[in-house]
């Protein structure tokens, strides 16, 4: 009956697994933007949260670095603390999106929208 179609029902395939991704990829973002990473500087006296998307949720700091002449020190654990936690935001999406491609068949090193 389908005789003569060619590659009509691998079209079909391809169409019904990139909707099945589309769908896929939106779950990945939700779960994304309420997945919450810590990132820390100065062994735990700055730490920063942030979803996995990488937006900054929280910052908190040890009192006892609140010294007027450790300033820069300060400025500089909060700033390594912001840059572990979106690393750390960055690599938790790079994983969610090795385990989708894995699971709907993509090559590994596909490079999807995200």
């Amino acid at each position: 009956m389908f005789k003569g179609l060619g590659g009509m029902g691998d079209m079909a395939k391809m169409v019904k697994a990139a909707q099945q991704m589309q769908t896929r990829m939106a779950e990945m973002q939700e779960q994304l933007a309420s997945t919450i990473v810590t990132g820390e500087a100065g062994g735990g006296l700055v730490k920063v949260e942030a979803t996995a998307k990488g937006d900054l949720t929280a910052l908190s700091i040890d009192a006892s670095i609140f010294k007027p002449e450790d300033k820069e020190v300060v400025e500089d654990l909060i700033l390594a603390a912001v840059k572990d936690a979106q690393k750390r935001a960055t690599d938790r999406a790079q994983d969610e999106m090795q385990k989708l491609s894995a699971e709907l068949g993509l090559p590994a090193d596909i490079k999807l929208p995200f």
